[in-house]
């Protein structure tokens, strides 16, 4: 498996409790945005500074060597695959208007 796929899969397993209940909630809120909007970004704000922890720990290794260059192409890549699991990732802190 690719470093970075792994990386995502290792952070799934390893916070599994945060992200079932994050994907219960963004599985409705995909369904109901203005419903499920205050749910979604209260459970989101728990989400985003693990995304970014994990994020940077794959990220930090490449950085100071000498494939410095490739490392934001790694955290666009570690993002989609984020996205894979959770499409609305990015809608976190964003307030739908009716």
């Amino acid at each position: 498996m690719v470093k970075y796929k792994q990386h995502v899969q290792d952070m799934l397993d390893v916070n599994d409790s945060v992200f079932s209940e994050f994907k219960e909630i963004h599985d409705k809120y995909e369904k109901e945005p203005h419903k499920w909007q205050e749910e979604f970004n209260e459970k989101g704000r728990e989400i985003l500074p693990i995304l970014q922890r994990w994020e940077n720990s794959l990220c930090a290794k490449s950085e100071s060597g000498k494939y410095g260059k490739f490392s934001s192409t790694l955290a666009d890549k570690f993002r989609a695959e984020v996205k894979v699991h959770f499409p609305k990732v990015e809608y976190i802190g964003m307030r739908v208007k009716n």
